[in-house]
């Protein structure tokens, strides 16, 4: 896709979904923000970890980097140097594992795959820059997701197992006691899921697939962890089937669910957007995005004035105005199309893409960073300060 004001020209006749921002002279548009390459990581990596830290540094970790054999290394992005430095290595090497920044600043890193997958788990710790091993799961898993409960435990659903086994099963990582406990299981087996944090505490877990060699089964179905029942219970089905997608819960407590793809892989990746609303507990079609995208999760990032960058999956990264129900393709570009890449909010609101693989599989140790421009409105409260 060519970069700059020329793709907004060229879009403008094919796609009505960016018509109402990104013009210039229109009002209220925005301008649009910018990717640019910063220093490489250390190493290549796809399938890795990014994670905040307390301090506004970033621990990248693990992925591969050809093949499928996880990694030990361990990197750190400072924003005030713009550069990647060492850190110790990780205990185990994993890939497909789950990052999760704890509230007692520690990371904690579970599962994932080396060639086997792993029951594992250890705590990164960035007063000593180690990490020490915190204990195992209940079974090994890779490709699961992780999310955090508003009492500060960790859900950790579905995923694959030994045996290039399917789970439906779910189980709870308890900080203070550092263990894992199984909780209930999932109404069906999950991998390349979602799983979002509701602002009333529950959990909503979308598409994703389960497959047999001979056949892939891919779903619409979603479906809801509730923490203080230990079950999951069905809701409403996404419009279209959909796993390798990504979602976010928005400021208003929707839940944005955008691209994945179907059976065929990369050639039937979605440009398709749909919104989850837990007050009415439907799904509603939400317009397309400019590129179709999929292998883009944790690459979602709600900006601080609500808009939400979608940086993965494409050779571009655009913009989703809730408010404005638009997308505008952000300036500048990644070369390549950026598969189990990570994105990273920063705490002066960048975002830190790095990492993952192109079209032809080749793992890129390239980093970008999304930068915001000013808004071209200064006197409308929702630009105030931008």
């Amino acid at each position: 896709m060519i970069p700059g004001i020329l793709s907004l020209i060229l879009l403008i006749g094919s796609s009505p979904s960016c018509l109402a921002e990104g013009v210039a002279g229109e009002p209220n548009a925005a301008s649009i923000g910018s990717i640019s390459t910063i220093a490489e990581m250390r190493k290549g990596r796809a399938a890795h970890s990014a994670t905040m830290l307390s301090s506004g540094k970033v621990l990248v970790a693990g992925g591969f980097a050809g093949g499928e054999n996880g990694m030990k290394s361990a990197e750190i992005f400072d924003p005030a140097t713009g550069g990647f430095s060492p850190t110790t290595d990780m205990n185990v090497a994993r890939a497909s594992h789950s990052a999760t920044h704890l509230r007692n600043g520690k990371v904690l890193i579970a599962g994932g795959f080396n060639g086997n997958y792993i029951d594992s788990a250890e705590l990164y710790d960035p007063a000593t820059g180690r990490f020490a091993p915190a204990g195992k799961l209940t079974r090994p898993r890779s490709e699961h997701q992780a999310v955090m409960l508003a009492d500060g435990r960790i859900l950790i659903a579905g995923g694959v197992g030994t045996g290039w086994t399917f789970l439906a099963d779910a189980e709870i990582y308890d900080p203070v006691a550092n263990t894992f406990t199984a909780t209930g299981s999932m109404t069906t087996p999950r991998e390349s899921h979602t799983a979002t944090l509701l602002k009333d505490g529950r959990v909503l877990i979308s598409g994703g697939h389960k497959d047999r060699r001979a056949a892939i089964t891919i779903y619409s179905s979603t479906e809801i962890y509730d923490p203080a029942k230990g079950t999951f219970t069905p809701t409403a089905d996404l419009t279209v089937r959909r796993h390798k997608h990504d979602a976010l819960l928005m400021d208003n407590g929707q839940v944005l669910i955008v691209g994945g793809s179907d059976e065929r892989d990369s050639r039937g990746a979605y440009a398709t957007v749909e919104i989850y609303d837990p007050k009415t507990n439907r799904t509603r079609r939400a317009g397309d995005m400019n590129a179709s995208r999929y292998k883009l999760q944790g690459t979602t990032i709600l900006l601080p004035d609500g808009r939400v960058l979608i940086a993965g999956g494409s050779t571009n990264a655009e913009i989703f105005d809730p408010q404005a129900n638009t997308f505008i393709v952000a300036r500048g570009e990644f070369q390549s199309a950026r598969h189990f890449a990570t994105a990273t909010l920063l705490q002066n609101g960048n975002v830190l893409i790095a990492g993952g693989y192109d079209d032809r599989l080749a793992v890129s140790q390239k980093a970008w960073m999304y930068t915001e421009a000013k808004r071209s409105k200064p006197d409308d409260p929702k630009y105030a300060g931008k």
